[in-house]
């Protein structure tokens, strides 16, 4: 029975550890960007909106309206237009 227990628990130690060494591997990949409130973006284009795989892979620059916490936005169009869920 102590066997049982030392091997889940060595199985979960390689466990934290591997994901702890797949965190660190991706986020020396991130590039960490800041936008302010009033810079222009681009939003990566949706399926629907690619005429074909040689169109642009980024749909027009929108304005940040609101920056969120987690590094979310709130976008808007260049006209005013809300952008829903962004």
């Amino acid at each position: 029975m102590d066997l049982i227990e030392e091997v889940c628990d060595r199985a979960r130690i390689n466990s934290e550890a591997l994901k702890w060494r797949v965190e660190k591997r991706f986020k020396t990949k991130v590039n960490q960007r800041q936008f302010s409130v009033s810079n222009l973006v681009l939003h990566k284009a949706h399926l629907y909106q690619l005429d074909n795989k040689l169109s642009s892979k980024w749909a027009c620059p929108y304005r940040v309206m609101e920056a969120l916490e987690n590094g979310a936005y709130r976008l808007e169009t260049l006209d005013g237009g809300s952008i829903p869920q962004t």
